[in-house]
């Protein structure tokens, strides 16, 4: 049986492939119902700027091709299992913008009744929100400042913001992202007027000045996460000044490691299913900005991820 993939061809280049079924014995077949774009990564996959030394760390777990191009690339898709135990059932994978494709059982996780299968494309940005609070250790009662009001840095803010007695505060160049923020239950501003003492701050913009103003804001010995991933481009870190004499923590959060305080429990699955069962809200609509027929994907692709007010772009299938 055949399919239809988005490749990525070159830099800032995109077709649609078909793509053939080879279905082992253990394995399910799913029919995509939808895709969530990650403007990030996908952005920095399709300009070419995975560094040498992350090509085989940045490989999605059903990649096709090789970094920089050709490449087969995405893992937020949402289906309705066609064969098997589970057939009936939506499930999420990790798995790249395809119409249908086949994989082991092992690599699904059941969709909960209460969150849309269209809301669920949001799975594996929940799951790097969740890897992320974890990471900045937010307690109760903590001052909290998100620097980047994207996809993630609005998750990690709505999650913060339901800890016990947090005061959280979301932060973004746009300022017509405040009405985002205040949906998500949390406070906003832009950040040259902050003017915190922050417990936490976690960055999430992907640029210095961001990094520079999430350093700016913390208060004696608060934690700064750098939750953004810059792909081969360096960036200036401002530690002179206040980051000694506040003797600041920065610290890394990414999603391909559990932090170590949870290792011993949680395994990669435990994380997704748990991620998933948290967009059981259905405030956390706001967050995808659009929706491309997958027909048209090869065409608006570029569009999607140039364009600054994109959040999570959904892109939805038709049975074939």
């Amino acid at each position: 049986m055949q399919a239809k993939a988005l490749w990525i061809t070159g830099h800032a280049q995109t077709e649609i492939r078909d793509a053939i079924l080879d279905r082992h014995a253990d394995d399910v077949e799913v029919r995509t119902l939808f895709t969530g774009i990650s403007r990030g990564t996908e952005r920095l996959i399709f300009e070419g700027q995975v560094p040498a030394s992350e090509h085989e760390t940045m490989r999605a777990p059903f990649q096709e091709g090789d970094f920089n191009f050709p490449v087969k690339y995405g893992y937020s898709a949402v289906g309705h299992v066609e064969t098997g135990t589970r057939r009936g059932q939506i499930v999420f994978a990790l798995f790249p913008h395809q119409s249908r494709f086949c994989v082991p059982d092992s690599a699904l996780t059941p969709v909960p009744g209460d969150v849309p299968p269209g809301r669920a494309v949001l799975g594996a940005n929940m799951e790097t929100a969740l890897n992320i609070t974890w990471d900045a250790q937010i307690s109760i009662g903590d001052r909290v400042v998100v620097i980047g009001c994207g996809v993630v840095g609005a998750l990690v803010g709505y999650l913060a913001a339901q800890i016990t007695g947090t005061e959280v505060m979301l932060s973004d160049i746009d300022p017509g992202k405040a009405s985002l923020a205040l949906r998500l239950g949390c406070d906003f501003s832009v950040p040259d007027d902050l003017d915190l003492d922050a417990d936490v701050v976690v960055h999430a913009s992907a640029s210095a000045s961001g990094l520079e103003a999430a350093i700016a804001v913390a208060g004696t010995e608060a934690r700064v996460i750098e939750a953004s991933w810059y792909g081969s481009r360096n960036v200036d870190v401002p530690l002179g000044g206040r980051f000694h004499q506040r003797r600041l923590q920065l610290i890394s959060s990414q999603v391909g490691r559990i932090p170590a305080r949870h290792a011993a429990r949680w395994t990669y699955q435990r994380r997704l299913a748990k991620a998933l069962s948290l967009l059981a809200d259905n405030r956390l609509d706001a967050l995808i900005s659009g929706e491309t027929p997958f027909e048209t994907l090869a065409a608006d692709y570029g569009g999607i991820l140039k364009n600054p007010s994109t959040l999570c772009h959904r892109v939805s299938y038709e049975d074939r």
